[in-house]
């Protein structure tokens, strides 16, 4: 559920299930004040690996709206795996509602080498787009474009 993800997070931990759960630091300021915080890249959602035991203990917690069934979970931990090792890196992501038009692309060097997305470009800033495509939604990474190889000709609608 939408605003529950955090408090589902420290459910599953101490239910010892793993869990994923992308989250990004905002700072905002508030009456001169600055207020950091931690929010979910992926609003309303969070990952977790498990068999039908598991997800009983994870519905139970009645912070769960509902559960995706995963048809492809190496397709999806591979989305996962970049968007990981890109938060690892701690290069600047942003959340994206979705694919935007623009050529795919690979890292070919650098800390996301073998990632693969869109290039976005936005102020002469070069980003590629992590798509996973369960959710139907993306993240940008700020990228240095020569590390990047366009992977065919034709444009991503």
């Amino acid at each position: 559920m939408s605003r529950n993800e955090k408090i589902l997070a420290q459910m599953l931990c101490q239910r010892e299930i793993p869990y994923f759960l992308p989250l990004l630091e905002k700072v905002s300021k508030r009456r001169g004040r600055r207020i950091k915080s931690l929010l979910p890249l992926f609003s309303g959602y969070l990952f977790f690996c498990g068999d039908q035991e598991t997800r009983l203990q994870v519905l139970t917690t009645n912070r769960v709206a509902q559960v995706i069934e995963v048809i492809d979970q190496d397709k999806l931990i591979g989305d996962l795996s970049q968007i990981h090792r890109a938060l690892n890196a701690g290069l600047p992501i942003d959340p994206h509602p979705g694919l935007t038009p623009g050529k795919r692309c690979r890292v070919v060097t650098g800390l996301l080498e073998g990632a693969e997305g869109v290039l976005l470009r936005r102020n002469n800033i070069s980003r590629i787009l992590l798509q996973v495509d369960i959710l139907g939604q993306a993240a940008a990474v700020e990228i240095d474009a020569d590390f990047l190889e366009i992977i065919g000709d034709e444009d991503i609608s």
